[in-house]
């Protein structure tokens, strides 16, 4: 196991990386970005953002955001389907707090360790995945 100053600076250098990939997000709300970690590898990327082959536009008339917004850690999780790799035992690191619904995706995904910048308006997803046995870190992003 990695000493927990080393592991607290691959944390931080991780999630530092998450919020540069949320750049990538057309969203105009908020721009949320996700990176899945195994053995010290990026498997896996995400941010929010339209499915495949929809415009680039996430919110609406009202700047409510449309319904079929992927969330980062959803483009994340299923980026991985499409791939060789598994999450087995991974760290996903995410710039916001994880919804139920990610959340979901999360333990399902057999994600074991979720590292996170900043907390959402709800607790449901973080509540769900404490439940889960899964490891929960709230770390605040160094420049």
């Amino acid at each position: 196991m990695e000493s927990n100053d080393k592991q607290q600076k691959l944390d931080n250098r991780y999630l530092r990386m998450a919020r540069i990939w949320a750049e990538n997000s057309y969203c105009q709300r908020r721009q949320v970005g996700a990176l899945v970690v195994k053995d010290k590898m990026i498997i896996s990327d995400g941010y929010n953002g339209t499915p495949s082959g929809f415009e680039n536009v996430c919110e609406d008339a009202n700047n409510l955001t449309k319904p079929y917004v992927l969330h980062a850690e959803a483009n994340a999780i299923t980026k991985l389907a499409r791939s060789s790799n598994n999450s087995d035992g991974a760290t996903i690191y995410i710039t916001a707090s994880p919804c139920i619904e990610c959340a979901k995706l999360i333990i399902q995904a057999g994600i074991r360790r979720v590292v996170y910048g900043e907390n959402y308006r709800l607790t449901d997803g973080i509540d769900l995945l404490r439940r889960a046995g899964i490891d929960v870190v709230l770390m605040e992003i160094d420049q």
